[in-house]
């Protein structure tokens, strides 16, 4: 199937061809024509399957067909998202197609000004694409308007859930018209998320184009076992001897993704951080660094991770591995995007063996083991010969002289020529000696003492 017959118009079909896409993925194939029928739709696919155009290609051509003619346009589009680096991502690709139609998009996420999102809000915008939290401040605030929206998306639903939206997620709803076409996208599906679909979603059509929680067929899996002390020497070691130019690093902490960053600087790797701890501007900055290559290793944590669209990602390495298994999904999902292939590679400790297992019960199949021989399984115990204790030093005798007697007292010539002191002078004398050193009391203005 072709993007023609999808019933794309020619403006759109432009921007597909200006990105390089020839072919719609099976996502695109099978959530274009339902979301053009207006029904409700629960979908079902893993990362890097083209989800974003799935959905953005055709509520761009249904809000172009008729485009308000006021000045300050009111939201017809909201796409929810769980990070600002995927709600950067969504709204890039909203924007080029958008354009294309004169329609206006922005985004809206926490950890920036809000004032320059309510100028923009107040200019007018047709889709916003935003974080559950922020969104819900200016919903509060009263500086946007959500009665008009016709088109309600929640990309990765699965990870908002996670990192605890459920309540925003609701709270906006209340905003928003009963009458809307609601979309939800998921790369793993729970519990939770089939009681969020039956909540906002009515009668949805389901479709799932990839097997419940796997990985992306195109990446290549590997777990070596190295002790936790040796993971960094490891790590480099692998950059160096497979000439890595450009690696993602998964580290589960934001203190373990600085330290890891430092000892990969120190031994000559350029290499930078991205987490939550660090502002927006920071994070985009390093983000495009990476992209053009002015260094080789991105250390991440999971939630500043979620959502990165990085093109032809080679290599993806679990530092830590994640305690929540369907995050390691979404790891590896960052490599072999878009018909490429990639390599996940996991440095496992003895420590995290229950994680592992976790992990391969949800893929229901083993990782393959490999091993290097610059790096055993568990290093050797150097066993050395025992120091001997020091000897104790005994402590030394006098010895006896025949000129003097053991019992004898010895006096100087200095002893024998000062005169003894009495303890009453000797008393009065050091009683002085002490008043002597104290310091005098501060006095304010009028000698008071302050």
């Amino acid at each position: 199937m072709s993007f023609e017959s999808l019933g794309l118009r020619a403006e759109l079909l432009s921007a597909i061809t200006a990105q390089g896409y020839t072919t719609p993925t099976p996502i695109q194939t099978e959530a274009i024509p339902v979301i053009f029928e207006g029904c409700d739709l629960l979908a079902g696919a893993q990362t890097g399957t083209g989800k974003t155009a799935a959905f953005a290609l055709p509520i761009v051509q249904m809000l172009g067909e008729n485009i308000p003619v006021e000045k300050r346009r009111k939201p017809r589009a909201l796409v929810l998202v769980p990070t600002r680096e995927l709600a950067a991502q969504v709204s890039e690709q909203m924007n080029n197609y958008a354009r294309r139609l004169s329609l206006r998009s922005t985004m809206i996420y926490g950890g920036v000004t809000i004032q320059a999102q309510i100028e923009r809000l107040h200019r007018g915008v047709d889709i916003v694409v935003a974080t559950p939290g922020r969104l819900l401040d200016h919903a509060e605030r009263g500086t946007v308007d959500l009665s008009r929206i016709k088109f309600l998306v929640l990309d990765e639903a699965d990870r908002m859930l996670d990192l605890g939206f459920i309540d925003d997620i609701q709270k906006v709803a209340e905003y928003l018209p009963a009458k809307r076409q609601t979309l939800l996208f998921s790369a793993t599906y729970s519990k939770e998320i089939k009681q969020l679909a039956d909540d906002l979603l009515d009668h949805p059509r389901r479709i799932e184009v990839a097997r419940r929680n796997i990985a992306a067929d195109a990446v290549t899996q590997a777990v070596y076992e190295v002790e936790r002390s040796r993971k960094r020497e490891m790590l480099t070691f692998l950059i160096r001897k497979g000439n890595w130019n450009q690696v993602l690093v998964f580290a589960r902490t934001r203190y373990g993704a600085d330290k890891l960053t430092e000892e990969l600087l120190a031994d000559g790797i350029k290499a930078a951080a991205i987490h939550s701890n660090k502002s927006q501007s920071i994070r985009t900055r390093t983000l495009a660094e990476f992209k053009r290559g002015e260094f080789r290793v991105l250390v991440a944590t999971d939630v500043a991770a979620r959502g990165l669209d990085i093109d032809r990602l080679p290599h993806v390495v679990n530092y830590d591995l994640p305690q929540v298994p369907e995050d390691y999904v979404h790891r590896i999902g960052r490599t072999g995007r878009a018909g490429e292939n990639g390599i996940a590679l996991s440095l496992v400790s003895r420590e995290e063996h229950p994680l592992l297992v976790a992990i391969e019960k949800l893929l229901k199949y083993a990782i393959p083991r490999q091993t290097l021989d610059e790096f055993p399984k568990y290093a050797v115990k150097r066993v050395g010969k025992a120091k001997e204790g020091k000897k104790s030093k005994q402590p030394c005798r006098a010895r006896k002289t025949p000129e003097m007697p053991l019992n004898s007292p010895v006096k100087s010539a200095k002893t024998r020529e000062k005169p003894e002191k009495s303890p009453a002078k000797t008393a009065t004398s050091r009683r002085n000696k002490v008043m002597a050193e104290r310091p005098a009391p501060k006095t304010g203005r009028r000698g008071r003492r302050s």
